[in-house]
């Protein structure tokens, strides 16, 4: 009897912990603006536990051993506060996005900037741009969000380099970073690519169409992107004159081109530029929204093995990101675009059942929550739920990316960042003080007791 009685007890915590774990999951429904805003605001909230930049003695967008996954975390943020009209985030992003300028504009702020790749430096010159693109105020003092996403495009064609392979961008900035110098990879490439075709749109300047033309045409003269099979290899040999590609396979670099093909041919209506933006989503498609996974997007390069690092982490949630600009910008592809959108969303809201308060997974094709928890996971999560709000936003004001006929007012610099020599700029990432935190800082109250609030209810319901 007494076994028994220990077993129906044990039983009994079980199933009571079973239904703490289901009240804690993320409930996701397609058609519901409310449960989207929920979904994007638990996974955004989890995001921002981890970040401690507006703290004292913090600096304000960095994550001093991963520097990029900063303007990973702002990305995460302008979309969630453009999907969702959540402005509860901007005074920290404002700050954040400001603070890791540098003083020549061009994010390449010396605390960082000896060991940064050119894709480290692109992210955050795209982060910038969407800020512009989505009408996130310029602040009062210091870079306008145009001029410092004109400052990484101006140091980044600087570097362009027809030693190795005719043209490209190196993966690595300085020789003493090892084998990265020597290689050419598609997220650096496809990324200038993306930013020149952004700034084109945007700003109707032909300097950044002839770049981007130019980035393009390169990219599919080597083995990154093959535009008769629609397929992107990770990177290739500098030192080999980029004979071959790896035939390693990432969503983020379909990502990266697919969108600068899209605002292409949302700015020239050139068919061209259509049929490159469907032929790399077809392949993406087919590649990483299988039916076997039930069309939830998944980097099987690193989710099959169990292995993804933090980078490989961020990717998929960027391309949802990505997509969701596309759908917009060419109404023609919205419909299918959005059924991967919906299908990924779910696939991710059935990963955030961890740690018995909604921590969400690396793996969304498993219908749980795969044991990980991570900063990386949430902002993947936080990027793919902001975008189901896609239905309710796409033909209002706040929807598809303004330019500057259409709504857009960030100041430009056509020559921010070309005084840049070799990443010398001076440090902007000294801690933060107190003034630094004033506006922002109420966040860091309300981050904490909502932890309190949420260990005391889990306390109570033991």
């Amino acid at each position: 009897m007494r076994i028994n009685g220990t077993r129906s007890i044990c039983a009994g915590i079980l199933y009571v912990l079973a239904l703490a774990q289901q009240a804690l999951a993320i409930e996701l429904v397609a058609t519901s603006e409310d449960s989207i805003k929920s979904a994007a605001s638990t996974a955004t909230y989890g995001m921002m536990t981890y970040y401690s930049g507006n703290d004292t003695g913090g600096i304000p967008g960095a994550f001093p051993s991963k520097w990029w996954e900063g303007s990973a975390l702002l990305l995460a943020l302008l979309n969630y506060w453009h999907f969702t009209g959540d402005d509860t985030y901007n005074d920290e992003l404002s700050v954040a996005l400001q603070w890791q300028g540098g003083t020549n504009g061009d994010y390449m702020p010396s605390n960082y900037s000896s060991f940064l790749g050119n894709d480290d430096q692109m992210f955050w010159g795209l982060s910038a741009m969407t800020a512009v693109e989505y009408k996130l105020p310029d602040r009062s003092t210091g870079f306008s969000w145009l001029s410092l996403a004109q400052g990484v495009f101006n140091t980044q064609k600087s570097r362009w380099d027809t030693t190795m392979c005719g043209g490209g961008l190196r993966w690595q900035i300085y020789v003493y970073e090892g084998t990265g110098y020597y290689m050419k990879n598609a997220v650096s490439n496809g990324g200038f690519f993306q930013l020149a075709a952004r700034l084109y749109r945007y700003t109707g300047n032909e300097e950044y169409y002839t770049w981007a033309k130019k980035t393009w045409e390169w990219s599919c003269s080597v083995p990154l992107v093959n535009n008769k099979t629609w397929t992107i290899d990770d990177s290739t040999n500098g030192q080999e004159q980029c004979a071959n590609g790896d035939q390693i396979q990432w969503t983020y670099n379909y990502g990266v081109y697919f969108g600068g093909c899209a605002y292409l041919y949302a700015k020239t209506n050139d068919e061209y530029w259509l049929n490159c933006t469907t032929g790399l989503l077809n392949t993406l498609f087919t590649t990483f929204f299988t039916e076997k996974n039930n069309y939830i997007i998944s980097d099987w390069e690193c989710e099959t093995q169990g292995n993804c690092n933090n980078n490989e982490v961020l990717f998929k949630g960027l391309v949802t990101s990505w997509l969701a600009q596309t759908a917009m910008l060419i109404p023609s592809l919205y419909d299918e675009i959005l059924a991967k959108l919906q299908a990924t969303g779910q696939g991710a809201a059935n990963s955030c059942t961890g740690d018995n308060n909604s921590t969400c997974g690396i793996r969304w094709t498993t219908g749980t929550w795969d044991g990980t928890s991570g900063m990386e996971q949430e902002i993947s999560a936080s990027n793919t739920f902001s975008v189901q709000m896609l239905p309710w936003i796409k033909d209002t004001e706040y929807g598809p990316p303004v330019t500057s006929t259409t709504g857009g007012n960030s100041t430009s610099d056509v020559n921010a960042g070309e005084n840049e020599s070799a990443g010398s700029s001076a440090s902007t990432s000294s801690p933060i003080t107190t003034g630094d935190r004033a506006g922002a800082g109420i966040l860091t109250v309300v981050f904490v007791g909502g932890l309190l609030g949420m260990a005391s209810f889990m306390f109570v319901g033991a």
